[in-house]
């Protein structure tokens, strides 16, 4: 009778195992295994990202391996303790302290030396079904409150109202010399009511501006600009404007919560959101603020907090974590 393929898993210095082929696939399509984690079986000459053997899909059609002898030291490919070198020498010197490697607490030198522990008695051992791999920062802090999905946080639909306020404040602050000198003059506020006649407004907004002292208007531009160029470069680099800066959320990609590609960073959810907002308020403030709101209620009756923002673009706002940062390796 064939053996059942024994697979290993291991994250951040912790090995979890054995399981079967389809544990792992179950675990791979509930997000409990990631495409970053790193894989063993026999047939393998070392350990593996999982998604270079899935090919970044969230199933493993095990190909024909063969099965050589149980290579001993393959388990020292997940992880060296410099403090265990230090400490041993001899052929002890590159070993792994295994119980720290599973995250047990630690035993003695002199029970540990009694003890074979290897990955070939640990073939041995019946899975453990209570064993999760998803052991980053961010899931370690979730509260009973929190929802999770994989290996992040769901940001709490107040914290992201919060954010989009302080966003909002933040450009009040921008164009504050503006509004301010506005206040002065004597304007018209119906030539903007009237939405069949956009020109006639566009061009009483352009003579307001000629009748502004041109430094207020360089400060606002400044300011404007700079707040802009701000928002885009947090954005770009970390997934989060100011206001998610502040309230430590972040927008991460739906598949891989990682940050999402420049098309939908930008594109979708700055750029495009931006002029359909700007058209909205233009044509009456309330209509804006009711779309807002219903974003805001779609995302609240989520399972995953998903408001129309999110499904346009395919990505998640979560709870903001340094793993969410690393980028993904490059498949050679």
């Amino acid at each position: 009778m064939q053996a059942i393929m024994q697979i290993f898993l291991a994250r951040n210095n912790v090995q979890a195992g054995p399981y079967t082929l389809d544990q792992l696939n179950i675990m791979l399509t509930s997000g409990e295994v990631l495409l970053d984690d790193l894989v063993w079986h026999d047939g393998l000459d070392q350990w593996q990202r999982v998604g270079n053997l899935t090919n970044n899909q969230a199933f493993y059609r095990l190909t024909h391996v063969a099965m050589p002898e149980v290579n001993d030291s393959i388990i020292n490919n997940v992880t060296i303790f410099p403090e265990d070198d230090a400490a041993d020498t001899n052929k002890d010197k590159q070993s792994v302290s295994l119980d720290r490697l599973y995250g047990k607490p630690e035993r003695s030198k002199d029970t540990a030396k009694n003890t074979k522990a290897d990955m070939t008695t640990n073939r041995h051992h019946t899975p453990n079904s209570n064993v999760s791999l998803n052991k980053s920062n961010a899931t370690k802090a979730a509260s009973a409150k929190d929802k999770v999905v994989g290996n992040v946080i769901l940001a709490p639909i107040m914290s992201r109202i919060l954010a989009t306020a302080l966003n909002a404040l933040l450009y009040l602050l921008a164009i504050f010399p503006l509004v301010m000198a506005l206040t002065k003059m004597d304007v018209d506020y119906t030539k903007f009511q009237n939405i069949q006649d956009m020109d006639a407004a566009y061009q009483y907004s352009v003579t307001l501006m000629e009748s502004l002292p041109s430094s207020t208007l360089m400060i606002s531009q400044v300011m404007v600009f700079g707040l802009f160029a701000l928002q885009l470069l947090f954005i770009t680099l970390r997934g989060q404007s100011l206001g998610k800066m502040i309230t430590g959320i972040r927008v991460v990609d739906q598949t891989t919560h990682r940050l999402p590609s420049f098309l939908k960073l930008i594109g979708m959810r700055t750029f495009l959101l931006f002029i359909i907002y700007n058209l909205l308020f233009s044509f009456t403030s309330f209509l804006g603020f009711v779309i807002v709101a219903i974003h805001y209620y779609m995302a609240s009756k989520s399972p995953e907090n998903i408001g129309w923002h999110d499904k346009l673009a395919k990505t998640l706002v979560v709870k903001a974590d340094s793993s969410q940062l690393i980028k993904e390796p490059k498949i050679k």
